[in-house]
C-alpha cells in the first residue's frame, strides 16, 4: 500500500494507514444521488454534472452489474465499477466496502475508458480493503442458477455478473475481501480453494482451474495494491476537513433487495440506507438526497411493471430513448411515468430534490399519461404492494396531460420550454411533493436545465 503500514497497538496486527485528507475547513454534508425507479434513469450524467463541484465521488453498493453513461464533447464513457466522477481530473473516486469487485472487469473497464480519454486515474481511485471480490466462478454460478430458475419458469433476468453469489458468500461469511488478497497469499489461497469447494458441492458441473486462478490473482494483487485503503477513516477525515463528498448509488430504488419488486431485484440495498452501510457513514452526515427520475418509466428483464406500454407508444419511447441496457444490451421495457411508485420510493429515501431526465423523448407525443394511483381487486389502495404477485395485478389510475409536439433538445432555460412541457414538469413536482431542480433534454452534460430556486 502506497502510504505504508503501521502496527495496531491493540493486537499487534498490521493495519493499513488511511490516506490523510487535509485538516482545514468545516465538516460538510454528503450529497447522495439515487435512481428513483428501476434503474437507467441517467444517474451518471447527474453525477458528472455535480462532480465538478465536489472533491470525492463514491460508489457504495452493487458491482459491475451497474451501467452509468457519461457523454463529454460527443465521447460516450461507460462506467460499471468506476464512479462516474473519475472523469474529472480534480476529483477523487472511492469504491466503498459495500461494492463487490470483479478485478478483471475493473481493469478492463479502465483500459476501455483510457482509450476514450480517461487520464491519471491511478492517483485518484481509492478502493476499500473491506470490499468483497467477485471471482469468475461466482459469475459461472450466477449463470447456472439463472439457468435452473429459468427451467422452472422462475428466471429473474440476472446480469450473470456474479453479484448475487458474491453477496451470498459475504452473508455466509466465507467471502473474500480485497484486504485478504493483499495479506498472506497462502491464507488467501486456502480461502479461495475452500470457496471453490463450497460451490462445486452445490454445482458438480462447475470447473475451476484453481492453480491458474491463483496465479492470475497474484498478479492482480500487486496491480491493485497501490489503490487499496481503509476508506472509513479516509472519508471521515475528508468530511471533517470540509471536503465535498458525493455518493453515486448504483441500480435503483425499485431494485433494492428489501424495498424493490422482490425477487426481481438486485442483491444489495440501493436505497439511502445502503449509502451508510456501504461506506461507513453515519446518517447525520447525509445532506441532500437527489432522486433521478426518467420522464417515463423503463425496466430491464422480468418482473411486474404496472404502467408498461406494449404498443406503438412503448415502441416509440424505446426507439427515441435508445433504451438498451448499458450492461445487459437488452432492450428496456417502456411505459408511462409511475408517480405512485415515485411517492413510494420517496418514502424510503426522503428525496430533497429531483432530476427529471429524458424529457425530450416525450417531444413527439400528442398526449402523455401519468400513473397516479393503484387499484387492487377493484379497490383503491394507499400503499405500494410488497409482493410482486400483487403488483402484477394492480390496475393503474391515470391522468392525461396534453403533449407539446415541439423539440426541447436545444432548450437551456425552464421558461423557454413549451408551455405543456412546463405543465408536465410542474405536475410531477406537485404529485411527488419534491422540487424538480434539474431537467435533462439530451445526452450531453450541457443538455441539463437548472431550475432557479
Amino acid at each position: 500500500m502506497a502510504s505504508g503500514v503501521e502496527v495496531n497497538g491493540m493486537n499487534g496486527s498490521p493495519r493499513k494507514r488511511a490516506r490523510t485528507a487535509p485538516q482545514a475547513g468545516h465538516e460538510s454534508k454528503v450529497i447522495v444521488i439515487l435512481g428513483a425507479q428501476w434503474g437507467d434513469e441517467g444517474k451518471g450524467k447527474v453525477v458528472d454534472m455535480l462532480a465538478e463541484t465536489v472533491d470525492i465521488v463514491c460508489r457504495c453498493q452493487g458491482g459491475n452489474n451497474a451501467g452509468h453513461t457519461v457523454v463529454i464533447e460527443g465521447v460516450e464513457y461507460d462506467f460499471h465499477l468506476l464512479p462516474s466522477g473519475i472523469i474529472h481530473p480534480k476529483c477523487h473516486s472511492v469504491i466503498g466496502n459495500g461494492v463487490v469487485i470483479h478485478l478483471p472487469g475493473l481493469f478492463e473497464e479502465v483500459e476501455k475508458n483510457e482509450k476514450k480519454g480517461l487520464k491519471d486515474w491511478e492517483s485518484r481511485l481509492i478502493i476499500s480493503d473491506r470490499a468483497h471480490l467477485v471471482f469468475d466462478f461466482h459469475q459461472q454460478v450466477d449463470g447456472l442458477q439463472e439457468q435452473e430458475n429459468t427451467q422452472k419458469g422462475q428466471g429473474l433476468g440476472t446480469t450473470k455478473k456474479g453479484i448475487g453469489p458474491t453477496y451470498s458468500s459475504k452473508a455466509t461469511r466465507n467471502g473474500i475481501r480485497i484486504g485478504e488478497l493483499l495479506g498472506d497469499f497462502s491464507q488467501f489461497s486456502k480461502k479461495f480453494q475452500g470457496l471453490v469447494n463450497v460451490y462445486q458441492r452445490m454445482f458438480p458441473s462447475l470447473t475451476v482451474d484453481v492453480e491458474s486462478e491463483l496465479a492470475r490473482y497474484k498478479v492482480y494483487a500487486e496491480r491493485v495494491r497501490p489503490l487499496v485503503y481503509e476508506t472509513v477513516s479516509y472519508l471521515d477525515k475528508a468530511i471533517k476537513s470540509g471536503k465535498k463528498v458525493l455518493v453515486e448509488g448504483a441500480n435503483a430504488a425499485m431494485l433494492d433487495i428489501d424495498f424493490g419488486t422482490y425477487p426481481y431485484v438486485t442483491s444489495s440495498n440501493c436505497s439511502v440506507g445502503g449509502v451508510c452501510t456501504g461506506l461507513g457513514l453515519s446518517p447525520n452526515r447525509i445532506g441532500e438526497v437527489i432522486g433521478v427520475v426518467k420522464a417515463y418509466t423503463t425496466r430491464v428483464g422480468d418482473g411486474p411493471f404496472p404502467t408498461e406500454l406494449r404498443d406503438k407508444i412503448g415502441d416509440c419511447l424505446q426507439e427515441r430513448g435508445a433504451e438498451v441496457g448499458v450492461t445487459t444490451k437488452r432492450k428496456r421495457r417502456c411505459g408511462w411515468l409511475d408517480v405512485f411508485l415515485l411517492q413510494y420510493t420517496n418514502i424510503v429515501n426522503g428525496y430533497t430534490a429531483l432530476c427529471l431526465t429524458k424529457l425530450d423523448i416525450l417531444d413527439t407525443l400528442p398526449e402523455i399519461k401519468l400513473g397516479v394511483g393503484y387499484k387492487l381487486k377493484g379497490k383503491k389502495i394507499d400503499y405500494f404492494p410488497s409482493s410482486a404477485a400483487e403488483l402484477a395485478e394492480v390496475e393503474v389510475e391515470y391522468i392525461t396531460l396534453p403533449g407539446w409536439k415541439t423539440s426541447t433538445e436545444n432548450v437551456r432555460k425552464f421558461n423557454d420550454l413549451p408551455e405543456n412541457a412546463k405543465k408536465y414538469v410542474n405536475k410531477v413536482e406537485q404529485l411527488v411533493n419534491v422540487p424538480v431542480k434539474w431537467i435533462g433534454v439530451g445526452k450531453g452534460r450541457e443538455s441539463i436545465i437548472t431550475l432557479e430556486e
